[in-house]
């Protein structure tokens, strides 16, 4: 697995046409005035995923002790399965590495709580900083604006009515085909009902934070690499981003790419260079993923899988 690992890191980051120019940008800006940026984008990584650890803790409190540490290996154990497959589904079986084997299912259904408060912040202030983007700085018809914002209210409202009644998913996966093989996660499931109101809005609360942190280390890496954008213009097209990338399901190693296609198109609005823009957007992607992931593999590498998947003893 490790030479697996290495082998796809290196094609995806050493292969491509303008890695030496990105390099160059990267360790000219570390020598320029810009350093701190770099510094306050690189400091902000482990609370971004102190803030993860943090949902990971409130949703599984119902049927899992754990201790702080344990909890945060578990997120990091998830990081790095996540990296090879589409939309982070990995995140679900490098968790429940570090769950008790019979909290298996429990935790998978708590990886998906969780999956679903980051989605609820990440599409609702997507599509806010679309529209604001689309409204300052893109020629768009005052109709067609409208429309935009109404559609915008009533997925957003949607998006909120299911986090809040997470229990329903227990009615569908009962009217599944084939749910009666599927007993076991069927009764597992039941854990969401114990979620109450404020469980959910506590998880919802890490989810926005954390969604603020990884913002944040986005703005600061593009005003370390000298793409100069306004704060609001810069927050509302990294909003954008994320907002268009979350709708195409590639895993994040392959996503890179269409994420440095996106943020190409949107900083152009402001004359960011394409060196500039693709450093900042390739960092952000080393720091958040590439780093913990190596630090997840080394938990997995430490553990004994068939124990904590319920097969030995």
């Amino acid at each position: 697995m490790l030479i697996f690992v290495g082998a796809v890191l290196y094609f995806q980051i050493f292969t491509k046409d303008n890695i030496g120019d990105i390099i160059t940008e990267f360790t000219t800006s570390f020598s320029g005035d810009m350093i701190w940026w770099g510094i306050a984008a690189i400091a902000l990584m482990p609370i971004n995923w102190m803030l993860e650890t943090v949902k990971w803790r409130v949703l599984i409190k119902h049927f899992e002790t754990q201790s702080f540490w344990h909890s945060f290996k578990a997120i990091m154990s998830g990081v790095t399965l996540s990296i090879f497959t589409p939309n982070r589904i990995g995140e679900y079986g490098g968790r429940i590495l570090l769950v008790k084997p019979e909290n298996n299912m429990k935790g998978i259904a708590a990886t998906l709580v969780g999956s679903f408060a980051q989605f609820v912040v990440l599409l609702s202030l997507g599509v806010l900083g679309m529209i604001y983007f689309v409204n300052v700085y893109l020629d768009v018809d005052i109709v067609a604006m409208r429309a935009m914002m109404g559609m915008a209210f009533v997925l957003i409202s949607i998006l909120f009515f299911s986090y809040y009644n997470i229990d329903l998913m227990i009615d569908v996966a009962k009217r599944l085909p084939y749910v009666h093989k599927l007993k076991r996660f069927v009764k597992d499931i039941h854990v969401l009902k114990n979620y109450s109101s404020r469980d959910l809005t506590h998880a919802l609360w890490a989810a926005f934070f954390r969604y603020f942190v990884y913002t944040l280390q986005y703005y600061f890496l593009l005003l370390f690499f000298g793409v100069n954008v306004p704060l609001l213009g810069g927050l509302a097209g990294i909003a954008f981003i994320y907002l268009v990338q979350t709708s195409i399901p590639l895993p994040p190693i392959w996503g890179l790419l269409i994420r440095g296609e996106i943020a190409l198109h949107v900083w152009g609005v402001f004359g960011g260079n394409e060196i500039s823009i693709l450093a900042a957007t390739y960092c952000l992607w080393v720091i958040n993923l590439i780093l913990p992931a190596l630090l997840g593999l080394i938990v997995i590498l430490n553990l004994n899988l068939l124990k904590s998947l319920g097969y030995e003893k």
